[in-house]
């Protein structure tokens, strides 16, 4: 293309009012121009919207400027005496310096504009031109860099998140799993966590979609808290008329994960009927609605979870050996609390600080005395227990450690020889497991454990006592 030629006066006459203020005060701009006239209109124009503007008639001034102090953006013209304003970008840019630049310039071809995009240009100019526009093209690149540094940050507080909410700490245990976490999430392995009751299971099933490529959602579920007869239309869906109250057809929680993740919360609830089911969808990778008549593809990865020792439960015949195998290609081990007491003051202290925020009420100041006393604590109830002291702490205005033995001195207290004497054993058995059940928060899962029995039994002794 021939040489567009639109040489005229270097600048506009005119100047507008600009605000005194501005969001980018502290930003630093460079002007490199060998026209007098071009730097103090320019640095007179700026100065006003950026804390910092420094002028330049060459280069090698521009240069030695620019090793002794940050900018955050250079405006130049591109024919300067000496060295181009385009090579020098270039020299820049191989230096792995990507500082923005706008180029200015009275004499524009094609061949000068490809020239200017290809060292990286963010806007190419041409003389003369309006206040106005070079204030536009300063704020688009001011605006992009704020932008990517925001961007930045929320994705190192994403990063922190899972290792704050429930996974913040020090301890070699909790490190050891946020890097197996980092290391298989991306791939579409099946995976088995496993870990007492308010470990962490779910919060670290959640890191594991979230660090994956997987666009779907991420679709819990607590195969303990919904009846074996509903389960299969639950996971699965079902078609109209499939049994009765089906009065229309409904999709299962598989079709709401595709392309995500299904997490399959205390697996070893599953009935074992169910579980040879399950054990089909993961080898054939396709579920069949309960009364439909042909299966349906599915893109679901499976991380499911347990606090419970599976192969024992595998050797009482509880739970499918081939299922168990096929779950457990990769196992994440939940710490519990006691293992990493070394967290308990950052997880009390964070607990504190968003509780307080959510309740409307202040943060608690934990004192030496404070720390050791949580620190000296069994914790059965892992990090749930944590988060529930320190919430009662923060409503009833009481230190953790108040709240701690008030909680332990009544869900420790037996009833002894304060049964009546003309009770039962049944009187007594059902007494005492609903006193368990309430000290848990009715976690029927969690009550079974502590009593030493099955869920079955568990929700069988109350159905009879019902």
């Amino acid at each position: 293309m021939s040489s567009i030629a639109k040489k005229s006066s270097s600048f506009s006459d005119e100047l507008v009012e600009l605000p005194t203020a501005s969001k980018y005060s502290a930003s630093s701009i460079l002007i490199v121009d060998d026209e007098l006239g071009m730097r103090n209109f320019l640095q007179k124009s700026l100065i006003r919207v950026c804390g910092l503007i420094e002028v330049a008639d060459s280069v090698e001034s521009a240069e030695a400027l620019r090793q002794r102090c940050h900018f955050d953006l250079i405006i130049m013209d591109i024919r300067l005496p000496g060295k181009s304003g385009v090579e020098w970008i270039q020299e820049l840019r191989g230096n792995g310096i990507q500082t923005d630049v706008i180029f200015m310039t009275a004499f524009a071809d094609m061949d000068t504009a490809i020239q200017a995009l290809r060292a990286g240009a963010a806007d190419f100019i041409l003389k003369p031109f309006r206040v106005e526009q070079m204030l536009s093209s300063v704020k688009n690149c001011m605006e992009k860099q704020r932008l990517t540094r925001d961007n930045f940050v929320l994705q190192r507080q994403l990063e922190q998140y899972y290792e704050m909410d429930g996974m913040i700490g020090t301890s070699d245990a909790i490190k050891d799993v946020c890097s197996i976490i980092k290391r298989v999430a991306p791939s579409p392995t099946t995976l088995l966590i496993e870990g007492q009751s308010g470990t962490g299971k779910e919060l670290a099933a959640r890191a594991l979609h979230d660090f994956s490529a997987r666009k779907g959602a991420f679709v819990p579920i607590n195969c303990g808290s919904i009846s074996p007869e509903l389960l299969e239309s639950e996971l699965f869906g079902h078609v109209k008329g499939a049994f009765t109250g089906a009065h229309q057809a409904r999709q299962g929680l598989f079709n709401y994960a595709s392309g995500g993740t299904l997490f399959l919360d205390e697996i070893g609830e599953m009935p074992l009927a169910m579980q040879a089911k399950l054990l089909r969808v993961l080898e054939e990778r396709a579920i069949r609605p309960v009364g439909a008549e042909r299966e349906i593809s599915i893109d679901v990865r499976i991380i499911a979870a347990t606090n419970r020792d599976l192969e024992n439960e595998v050797e009482k015949g509880n739970f499918r050996e081939d299922l168990f195998y096929r779950l457990n290609v990769v196992s994440i081990r939940m710490p519990s609390l006691s293992e990493r007491k070394e967290d308990i003051p950052l997880l009390a202290r964070y607990f504190s600080e968003t509780l307080s925020a959510q309740l409307g009420v202040e943060a608690i100041p934990f004192n030496h005395k404070d720390l050791i006393g949580l620190q000296s604590y069994s914790w059965p109830g892992n990090i749930r227990e944590l988060k529930n002291i320190i919430e009662r702490s923060l409503l009833l205005g009481k230190t953790p450690i108040d709240c701690i033995h008030k909680n332990s001195s009544s869900n420790n207290k037996t009833s002894g020889t304060d049964y009546p004497g003309n009770w039962s054993m049944q009187d007594v058995e059902k007494h005492h497991m609903q006193s368990v059940l309430k000290a848990v928060d009715g976690n029927k899962s969690e009550a079974a454990r502590r009593l030493g029995v099955s869920r079955k039994t568990l929700e069988r002794k109350f159905q009879t006592w019902n």
